[in-house]
């Protein structure tokens, strides 16, 4: 984390991704109006994070020399902790060693003690990229705060906001952007990115999300991302649960999108 601390200020841009057990748990609630915020309180609530991968870019999707991307190992337990089979078969054939993670993981509350003095946090200057950020950023402020999830959606983004001031979510700036469709590796095969590392270990998603991110930006976006409609938006949640207003094609012009 030392090295996270001296890259910082050089390589603002940090692109996050996490790996944990799949939504396993339904509910039925009262008013579906923050049905998604309450789906995932209670899952994040109850199972754990297993790995989280950083990736440090520049503004102009430049990387630092030497090493670029760290995938942290977190503390889990095949015979203790909650998950589905299927997930956990799918981890493995990624090559997720959930021996050496029993054995050998990061404790999480000595991460969330690291990852606090590091700069990282509670910083406007550094941005925080992400795909599909909810239950990326719902398990960061679990670790972060060591509670559980705030019951009413809006009391989450103000503590969201707090730690992370800056955040862009690569599948709601999708919203924007014409044709562009699907999960992280669909959005990169049309993007034409090269994938570096395994599909479904975090520090190759947090990889390759920072290069959709940069190849959206200069594609679709001019280079300027308006942070008014962007900045802080997650997708599926809150406001960023609504479609923005145009739709942008790749050579830069705006269609109004139909609101039926």
């Amino acid at each position: 984390m030392s090295i996270a601390v001296a890259l910082v200020s050089n390589w603002g841009y940090l692109v996050f991704s996490h790996k944990q057990p799949p939504v396993m748990f339904k509910f039925i609630f009262r008013s579906t109006v923050d049905y998604q915020y309450q789906l995932l309180r209670c899952n994040v609530d109850l199972l754990k994070i297993i790995q989280l991968g950083l990736t440090f870019m520049n503004e102009d999707g430049d990387y630092p020399p030497g090493t670029t991307t760290w995938q942290f190992n977190f503390k889990f337990n095949l015979t203790e902790d909650m998950y589905s089979q299927d997930s956990i078969d799918l981890l493995q054939n990624s090559g997720l060693q959930f021996k050496k993670h029993e054995e050998e993981g990061i404790d999480t509350l000595y991460f969330a003690e690291l990852l606090m003095t590091s700069g990282l946090v509670l910083c406007e200057n550094v941005k925080w990229l992400s795909f599909h950020s909810g239950y990326d950023f719902g398990y960061l402020v679990k670790l972060l705060t060591d509670a559980r999830l705030p019951e009413e959606e809006h009391d989450f983004f103000q503590i969201l906001n707090l730690f992370f001031p800056a955040i862009y979510d690569v599948k709601y700036l999708m919203k924007s952007c014409k044709n562009l469709k699907g999960g992280l590796q669909e959005v990169a095969d049309q993007l034409e990115l090269k994938r570096i590392g395994r599909q479904h270990q975090a520090g190759s998603d947090s990889l390759l999300t920072g290069m959709a991110f940069f190849r959206m930006k200069e594609l679709f976006f001019e280079d300027n991302i308006d942070d008014a409609k962007y900045c802080g938006r997650l997708y599926g949640l809150g406001s960023g649960s609504s479609q923005p207003q145009n739709t942008i094609s790749s050579a830069g012009q705006e269609e109004t999108n139909n609101k039926h």
